[in-house]
């Protein structure tokens, strides 16, 4: 099962997320579920905007929480001008088959302002568990 949400923020940052479980590295028998998540940024706003931080909050079955914080995303701090985008995957892994993550992302504009661009809820689920 694949799900898609998006959003853009009062600064015009877009952000759209595709999550999909990855069953060839997930073993049910031992609680590992592994999903991967893609995401696009991209800068719909006026200024240009660099990407700091980010903030994950990612919740299971079971209502157990991990909280992740971190520089950047997988190693960069991208900054996007007006009309770029940056696109990366990553991934998590629950103990359940049914979870979700949302989150942040710390930005700072060419002025200096900072910000927190919200990601949105997504669920991260194995194929045909949810209907």
């Amino acid at each position: 099962m694949s799900q898609s949400v998006h959003s853009v923020d009062a600064h015009g940052i877009s952000i759209q997320v595709r999550s999909e479980y990855l069953a060839e590295p997930s073993n049910p028998a031992e609680k590992r579920y592994v999903f991967a998540y893609h995401i696009r940024i991209r800068n719909e706003g006026a200024r240009t905007a660099r990407l700091l931080t980010r903030h994950w909050i990612i919740t299971d079955a079971e209502a157990r929480v991990q909280e992740v914080r971190g520089d950047g995303v997988i190693g960069e701090q991208p900054t996007l001008a007006p009309g770029e985008h940056f696109e990366y995957t990553s991934g998590s892994v629950l103990e359940t088959p049914v979870g979700s993550m949302h989150g942040s992302y710390g930005m700072i504009n060419e002025v200096g302002e900072r910000f927190e661009s919200p990601i949105p809820a997504f669920t991260l689920a194995i194929p045909r568990v949810l209907n």
